[in-house]
């Protein structure tokens, strides 16, 4: 095909039609494949503003430059080879783009969204733009580290079956002396929480530097442990401003004996997760998953990339846990993307689902899956729904859910830990959890004077808003 090298930049978006537009391409099985939602630009028609986006998070530039023949562009190449209208919407469409598995280093999530999301999402012919989805072939896949160590290894090491795990974070998020904060910690903890947690923006302020909230936390945790017999843990959050000093902070912790650490991975950024996660698995560490400024990239409809993306990236990156919402607290959630992607999260092999936004069939093979976390205002009248939506691989996670108790940190953990336990048997008894949650929870604050407490304290809180960011086919 013959192309001038003198095509003007509106001229060349009309030209990428004629090199990455391919209806007709045959998808490999190792090619990575990308939904993006695109909203064009007026007068750009659907194929070139696919195929723009194929080029531009591909091999293509804004004209032809003779370095073209120098290499096998056909093969290198992104292709828009489908496209669908999105339901409900007529303002935007699906793209759906092959990417060949050369285009990307191996084990490098870095260079994958460096790709997919790079300069195209600033790029002229498009009004906006949001990747919906990814399909990362097993070949892929296998060269990444994934999970340090899964659901099941942290089961055996926290020696802990049967039942969802509970967590709490510790309020207020700022301002605590790390003594203080270690005294919160304990409280829980010896309640009957098996975690509790740093915040995301919890890393080493004046009023509480990093050192001193580790070793009060520690000391806290072994108490704890000491009182109950059980395994207890405390998500120490080693995000910090260098690679080296996160390090430093993940080595510390390590020398207390402590079984979990966490990162803000989009915030810390995917480099340093895969780091850190690599550090994990060599030192027997779980690793925690917060998805601070996850909202930033994914709630807008039209313009972004979509959470269940984010998860397979951090699922590929590397975490034993990661913040999914809860869809009944006080964080955005649809109830159908939610279950999509704790499958995602979860899962060995996950098929299409378009009515849970799974656009892909997604083969994990033997890399294993992580704790769901279930997080963001939520208490124990939301503890039957909790266990319906998430099942047993998850972390119930409140904050003021315990910590708000009238009686105190260690009444509000009894209260978490009675209720979910009085679900989890009713479940493993045949009943519906869902339906029946109410009659379940009353029956259990009978012998439970905390969770009666509680009941009477949170009675009234719910938080029912209209979800921003709603599933494309429920507005068919």
């Amino acid at each position: 095909m013959k192309r001038s090298a003198a095509k003007a930049y509106s001229a060349g978006v009309k030209e990428y039609r004629q090199t990455y537009w391919e209806p007709d391409y045959q998808v490999k099985d190792t090619d990575i494949l990308g939904c993006f939602k695109i909203t064009p630009q007026a007068g750009v028609d659907r194929e070139e503003a696919a195929a723009a986006v194929a080029a531009e998070s591909s091999t293509g530039t804004w004209t032809t430059v003779w370095t073209d023949l120098l290499t096998d562009l056909d093969y290198y190449k992104g292709r828009a080879y489908r496209i669908e209208d999105v339901p409900g919407d007529d303002t935007c469409f699906y793209a759906f783009i092959a990417y060949p598995i050369d285009l990307f280093e191996e084990g490098s999530v870095v260079n994958v969204f460096t790709s997919l999301v790079g300069n195209v999402f600033g790029f002229k012919a498009i009004r906006a733009l949001r990747l919906e989805d990814v399909r990362f072939p097993i070949a892929y896949v296998k060269t990444c580290g994934g999970p340090p160590h899964g659901i099941q290894v942290e089961r055996d090491i926290m020696n802990k079956y049967g039942r969802p795990l509970l967590g709490c974070t510790i309020k207020p998020k700022l301002g605590l002396s790390a003594k203080n904060y270690g005294r919160a910690v304990y409280e829980c903890l010896r309640g009957g929480l098996d975690f509790t947690k740093d915040d995301e923006n919890v890393n080493s302020q004046p009023f509480m530097r990093w050192r001193d909230r580790f070793a009060f936390v520690a000391e806290a945790v072994k108490k704890a442990q000491a009182e109950t017999g059980e395994r207890k843990g405390h998500y120490l959050n080693v995000t910090a401003p260098t690679p080296e000093e996160m390090y430093k902070r993940a080595e510390f912790a390590k020398s207390l004996d402590m079984p979990i650490i966490m990162h803000d991975f989009l915030t810390g950024g995917f480099c340093a997760n895969t780091g850190l996660a690599n550090w994990c698995r060599e030192n027997r560490m779980l690793l925690h998953i917060h998805r601070a400024m996850h909202a930033v990239i994914d709630r807008d409809r039209h313009h972004g990339i979509h959470f269940r993306v984010l998860t397979k990236a951090l699922r590929l990156s590397g975490g034993d846990h990661l913040h999914t919402g809860t869809v009944v607290g006080k964080l955005e959630g649809d109830r159908e993307s939610t279950l999509g992607w704790i499958d995602l999260l979860r899962e060995r092999f996950i098929k299409e689902d378009r009515s849970r936004g799974i656009f892909f069939d997604q083969d994990w093979g033997s890399m294993p899956g992580a704790f769901a976390v279930a997080s963001g205002g939520i208490h124990v009248w939301h503890v039957p729904a909790l266990l319906s939506i998430f099942g047993d691989d998850a972390v119930f996670q409140f904050g003021g859910g315990t910590l708000g108790h009238p009686w105190g940190n260690a009444a509000g953990a009894a209260a978490n830990r009675t209720a979910l336990e009085a679900c989890v048997e009713a479940r493993n008894q045949g009943r519906n959890v869902d339906k029946e949650g109410k009659d379940i929870l009353k029956a259990a604050a009978k012998s439970s004077p905390e969770l009666k407490a509680a009941m009477e304290t949170w009675k009234e809180i719910k938080f029912e808003f209209d979800t921003v960011d709603k599933l494309d086919v429920a507005r068919a």
